[in-house]
């Protein structure tokens, strides 16, 4: 035994420990008693730090390819944050904003169209060269004000940018396991919360490509590579920009098909059909003249 370690006369080690809290044993042990929380001591743990443990086990069963025990981890993440007023809102909720917002929008633009048309039809040979100002100025500050208004704002969340990796990483697997609409709802919800992820964005056009939705999947890439520009990415779209060239080359023809048969059924009443009709362009001023060849 260590001549420099002392006891007392009941034999107990006084210099084992400083803490007032400990428990002497007979025969020199010394318990520690420690009442204090470590809670206490320790910093307090970071509001999302739950919801981060939980993405890394999705993250861990993603690449092992259980995408749904992935995708079970991904949403107890998501539902581990924290929320509500100070914080921000749920995925759900910014969703539910945005579909009354263009549905709001979409009603204005009837409105307009239809004010538009009454405005058109309507005899303003009466009216003085001061009140078609006036209408007019009007007119351009309603437009103004309804440009001002066209996109959705989205009310921010603290943890924006981390639950736009949870509802990107859930879409996903939902990506893997053709649940299509889910995942383009997940990624909505991603860039609502960071309009700047173009992980979300890339997820997102898949889906939509997959729906047969090539306009929609051409945007969503450019978009994404508008904000991170790769070779990958530019590969991407400029495959989707021959798709959806060819698909509207060929819906073109299609709708110039159904016009001429509408055509031919009317003309066919007077026993005459479009090819009776020759339609010539002009090559100094670009206009057309239309012939008529009664043989045809």
């Amino acid at each position: 035994m260590s001549s420099s370690t002392k006891f007392d006369s009941e034999g107990f080690d006084l210099s084992a420990s400083n803490n007032s809290n400990a428990i002497y044993e007979i025969g020199g042990g010394i318990t520690a008693n420690d009442q204090s929380s470590p809670a206490a001591d320790s910093p307090p743990l970071e509001p999302t730090a739950e919801s981060e443990r939980l993405k890394e086990l999705g993250n861990d069963h993603f690449r092992q390819g259980n995408h749904l025990d992935a995708f079970d981890y991904y949403t107890d993440a998501i539902e581990a944050a924290p929320y509500g007023e100070g914080i921000g809102p749920r995925g759900d909720e910014l969703l539910r904003l945005q579909r009354e917002f263009n549905e709001a929008k979409r009603q204005r633009n009837i409105e307009r169209h239809r004010l538009e048309t009454r405005r058109g039809g309507r005899d303003d040979d009466g009216d003085d060269e001061d009140k078609k100002d006036d209408n007019n100025n009007s007119n351009k500050d309603d437009h103004d004000k309804t440009t001002q208004e066209e996109e959705f704002d989205p009310p921010r969340h603290i943890y924006g940018h981390k639950l736009a990796v949870y509802h990107a990483n859930r879409a996903a697997t939902l990506l893997h396991m053709n649940r299509l609409d889910e995942a383009i709802d997940d990624c909505t919800i991603s860039l609502l919360y960071n309009p700047t992820y173009t992980k979300a964005y890339l997820r997102r056009s898949t889906a939509h490509e997959r729906n047969s939705d090539t306009e929609s999947a051409l945007l969503d890439t450019t978009a994404a590579y508008k904000l991170q520009p790769c070779s990958s990415t530019k590969k991407q779209m400029d495959r989707l920009q021959k798709i959806e060239a060819e698909r509207l080359e060929k819906l073109k023809e299609e709708t110039m098909g159904k016009l001429k048969e509408l055509g031919n059924s009317i003309l066919g009443n007077f026993g005459l059909s479009l090819d009776n009709f020759q339609a010539v362009q002009d090559p100094k001023t670009g206009g057309y003249s239309i012939s008529f060849n009664q043989n045809k």
